[in-house]
This record gives C-alpha cells, structure tokens and sequence, in this order.
C-alpha cells in the first residue's frame, strides 16, 4: 500500500521578498520621518498660540506638550505613511530596471507585493495592541494638562456648575454640584436626584438628597451635612452620609476621556460604563471598530500604492499613475472622515462606518492589481 502523505507549505521569505521589504521598509521610515516633523512643527507653533499665549510657558514646557500631543495624530496619519512609503519604494525598484528584471525572470507581482503588505497588516496589529493605547494615554495627559493650564490662566472651572450622571439598571443618579473644590476634591453645594427602574425599564423618581459637599472615594460618595427626602415623606437630616457609586475617583472632578484619548484595551469598559450612566457610547463604540479595522486600512494602502507603481517604465505614464495614486488615496481618506461623520451622528452603524473605507480601499487595490498582473 502507498503512504498517502500531506505536505504543507512553509511560509518564509526569499531573497526577492526580503529584498523588497528592506526597500520598503527604508521607504517608510524616510515618510514617517517627514510626516512626523512636520506635525511635530504644526503642534508646537499651534500649542506656542495657544496655550502660550495664555501661560508663560518655556520652550521646554512647549516642547513636552508637543511630544505628548503629536503622536496621536501621527497615527492617525498612518495610512498615508503606507501610501506614500510604499509607493516610493516600488517606484525606485521600477525605476532602476529591478522590477523589470524580478517580472523577466518569472516572477509575480503577488510574490513581492503580498509581503509588504503582510508586514503593513502586522505593524498595523502592533500599532493598535501597543503604540496606539500609548499615543492614547499621553493624548489624555495632554488634553489633562491643557485644561489645568487653562484653568489656572482663567481661572473659572471651579466656579461652574458640575452635572454628573451615573448609575445601572435599576438605579440612576443625576448629580448637581454648584461648584468644585480641587484642592481637597469636593463638590460643593451638590444635589443627587436618585431615580428607580422597574422590571419594564420605566424611570420614576424616588429621592432627593442635598448636602454641603460631596467626596467620592472607594467606589461610593461621602455627604456631608446631608437632607434626604423620598416621596412622600418626611425629610431626614444626616451628619453624614454614603451613597454607593460606579464612578472612578477622578470622574466626579473630569468628564468622560474623549474616545482618541482612550487606549484601545479600555474602550470595551468605557462603552459598558458610558451606557451604565445612561449616555450615548456611539463615538466611542465607532473608535473601537476604527482601531480595529486599522490593519486592514494599512494592507490595503500598501497594495494600492504597489499596484500603482508597477507599470514599466518603458510603456511611461509611471508619473500619472503615481500621482493618481496619491489622489485615489486622498480619496480614500475623504471617505473616511465622511463615514466617521455619518457614523458619529447615528446615519449608519458604527461597524459600518468604521470597515466600509478600508473594504473599498482594498478591493479597489486588489481589482488594480489583476488587472495589472493579468490583465
């Protein structure tokens, strides 16, 4: 009897591949490069106006500011690092004759093209799992800091009202603080209206409670010189009094993290609590599908750029194409905000608004390419 055997194919890369991804490689670091300084140069004469000219800031003090706002914003720019990295690199192949070469000995554009954008696909998985939370986390000391500076030039934050509303699915609580106290973070002159919810999910209100102030410490708020009263009677006074809560200790003094500033491992959390404190989570639940959809858009702008750039130099027309690359891509990215708008005013689905660029950007880089490779 013959020895039925299966042989699975390695995946490794040749001397042609790993020739290519240097190339690209290389490619991308110079337009990350460029890229970088020049919304690094953008954000410190933005910060300089701004908050510059509110505080006497040094140089330095800019300087760090900048370094913990730029990032976030470099990413988000990624895709374009892709387009034009990758575009640069196969057009100087293409230009000294080392693509021509590559196709006369026999080889598919499938076999150089599809690792580099492997390695956009893999870098794109590294960017959301660890350079984006991050980017996220200093965006959040950024926006932190602006408001404490802000606030220290103007002077105005503790005097304004403070709404906060948290609770679950059989209680909610809307908190009214007249003023806050950061130093020894309190609110001041606060109210707690405190409604109940039946087995149907209909809301009634059930108590009032008022008092001095208010600290929020160990998963539950501390009342100070407190007056209590339930619907239909009496109202009793306490010395003190506890009301569990759900919100972290920073929350009674800041507002919820603006979705770009919240890493990509605590969006799940942040969108149960959102929708536990009875606001809408539409932006954050769109940045989740944004994040994760991020190295599709990565793979996608890297065979775009390729499937551009391998048409002969000898046939002409390379720099048309390649400018009609750049454009395609800029497109691409026109479509994307569009979608994040329809998708943050609740138009179509978060999932939707966040896959659908990236889809259309891929399958219109895998339809240039068979043409291209098979006509």
């Amino acid at each position: 009897m013959k020895r039925l055997v299966l042989t699975v194919p390695r995946l490794r890369l040749g001397r042609i591949e790993r020739y290519v991804l240097v190339q690209q490689a290389r490619s991308l670091a110079v337009a990350l490069g460029v890229i970088g300084a020049l919304i690094m140069l953008i954000d410190f004469v933005e910060i300089s106006r701004g908050i510059g000219s509110d505080v006497d800031l040094s140089g330095v003090r800019i300087l760090g500011l900048m370094l913990l706002k730029s990032p976030q914003v470099i990413l988000q720019l990624l895709p374009f690092v892709f387009l034009f990295g990758t575009l640069a690199a196969f057009v100087g192949l293409n230009r000294r004759s080392e693509l021509i070469a590559m196709r006369a000995a026999g080889v598919s554009a499938w076999r150089f093209v599809l690792p580099a954008a492997g390695a956009a696909l893999m870098f794109g998985v590294i960017t959301v799992a660890a350079l984006g939370p991050l980017a996220a986390s200093a965006d959040g000391l950024f926006q932190r800091e602006r408001s404490r500076l802000s606030g220290s030039a103007t002077d105005r934050s503790t005097e304004q009202a403070v709404w906060i509303r948290e609770g679950d699915d059989t209680r909610q609580m809307v908190i009214r603080a007249a003023r806050q106290d950061r130093a020894n973070a309190r609110l001041l002159g606060v109210s707690f209206f405190i409604y109940t919810n039946d087995t149907a999910g209909a809301r009634t209100f059930s108590e009032r409670i008022d008092a001095a102030s208010a600290t929020l410490a160990a998963g539950r708020w501390r009342l100070v010189d407190a007056v209590g009263a339930q619907i239909g009677q009496r109202a009793v006074r306490y010395a003190t009094l506890d009301l569990p809560s759900s919100l972290a200790d920073e929350e009674a003094f800041e507002r919820f993290a603006r979705p770009q500033s919240t890493p990509f491992w605590s969006l799940p959390a942040q969108i149960t609590r959102i929708e536990d404190a009875g606001f809408s989570s539409t932006a954050y639940r769109l940045r989740l599908q944004q994040l994760l959809s991020t190295p599709l858009m990565f793979a996608a702008m890297s065979i775009l750029a390729a499937a551009f750039s391998l048409r002969l130099m000898r046939l002409g027309d390379l720099a048309k194409m390649s400018v009609a690359a750049v454009v395609l891509g800029f497109g691409f990215f026109f479509v994307n905000q569009a979608a994040s708008a329809f998708g943050s005013a609740e138009v179509i689905p978060p999932w939707l608004a966040a896959w659908l660029p990236p889809l259309l950007t891929a399958l219109a880089a895998f339809t240039l390419l068979f043409y291209t490779e098979d006509g």
